[in-house]
């Protein structure tokens, strides 16, 4: 039984290392790219195919998909117009299927980090248990939800398999370094830093300004591990520092998009006079001191938020793309 167990455990761990995005010594970038989008595409399909996921193997499949749209986007001119947007808007579809369980447990996560952060206005709030339990309800509704009926699983995983052979059959160019993906790596890195100076600007719908900006940001880390030669000697600490930069990045991001699309459903619920529901059920009604004070709370927690993304934006976008695809290349 131990030797069973212990061989599991290596199994999944030799599994885990195959799947990290990053190049093998001596792997042209062509076949390293093939490579990270079969096993990602094999990520997703293994955790939807033994039955309905749960909440884990949810999340684990949309972070796969995620990289492989960032894989694709990197590739964009690679592949072509027509691949490109056939596959990208695949991936989008298939992730769809998935949104309504996890982004109803990212509003659970986003009220008990608001809990935490602020226990003595919240915790013992008999309004805010109230909306917990809510919120805990419509996670369980929508899970039971997603992807349960086999018709919609089938489907979805019909997709991947059919993904995962035409990566297959990628005619990709074995152009030396990073030449492969130049130009597309050069234009993610811009409009990452267009969406900065627009952040920084304060131009346009916040919430949409601040959520672009991560879509680009989360590109640029997936994009810097993907050429990263990882345990290996060609390895390179910058490309790591690029990526743990965006990640820290899109951290901050992220949470304030959570909180944002919180504070959304909220104000909806006080427009709708305690009538407030989702598909139906009702959710988001609180009162009107608890909901005056968690959207205070929210404020001040974003305001925060955005300085220091702001601050750790200056620093992953300080070059102009051109200059920062040329360390790149001489990194790879």
């Amino acid at each position: 039984m131990l030797a069973r167990s212990e061989r599991r455990r290596r199994r999944a761990l030799e599994n885990r290392r195959k799947r990290r995005l990053g190049r093998k010594r001596g792997e042209p970038l062509a076949a390293g790219l093939r490579r990270m989008a079969l096993s990602q595409a094999d990520l997703a399909i293994e955790q939807l195919a033994p039955g309905p996921p749960d909440e884990k193997a949810v999340h684990e499949t949309r972070k796969a998909l995620k990289r492989l749209r960032a894989l694709l986007r990197l590739l964009e001119h690679e592949l072509g117009a027509e691949t490109y947007a056939r596959e990208s808007a695949m991936l989008r579809d298939v992730a769809s299927h998935l949104s309504g369980a996890r982004d109803a447990a990212v509003m659970l996560s986003t009220l008990d980090a608001l809990i935490e952060r602020h226990p003595r206005k919240l915790a013992k709030s008999a309004s805010v248990r109230k909306l917990r339990r809510r919120l805990q309800a419509e996670r369980a509704r929508l899970q039971q939800h997603t992807l349960a009926e086999p018709a919609g699983r089938a489907y979805v995983l019909g997709e991947l398999h059919a993904f995962r052979w035409r990566v297959t059959g990628w005619q990709l160019s074995d152009k030396p370094g990073i030449e492969l993906v130049d130009s597309d790596l050069s234009r993610l890195y811009r409009q990452g830093r267009r969406r900065y100076r627009r952040a920084a600007l304060d131009r346009g719908k916040r919430i949409t300004t601040m959520h672009e900006w991560r879509k680009r940001v989360k590109d640029l880390r997936y994009a810097a591990e993907m050429l990263d030669r990882r345990g290996s000697s060609e390895s390179a600490p910058q490309l790591r520092k690029v990526a743990g930069r965006a990640d820290d990045l899109s951290e901050l991001l992220g949470e304030d998009h959570d909180l944002a699309i919180f504070a959304q459903h909220m104000r909806e619920a006080g427009r709708r006079s305690g009538s407030a529901h989702i598909d139906g059920h009702e959710t988001w009604r609180t009162g009107a001191g608890t909901r005056r004070t968690l959207l205070k709370l929210i404020a001040k927690r974003r305001r925060k938020l955005r300085v220091r993304a702001l601050r750790q934006g200056a620093r992953l976008y300080s070059v102009k793309p051109k200059r920062f695809t040329r360390r790149i290349r001489r990194l790879s």
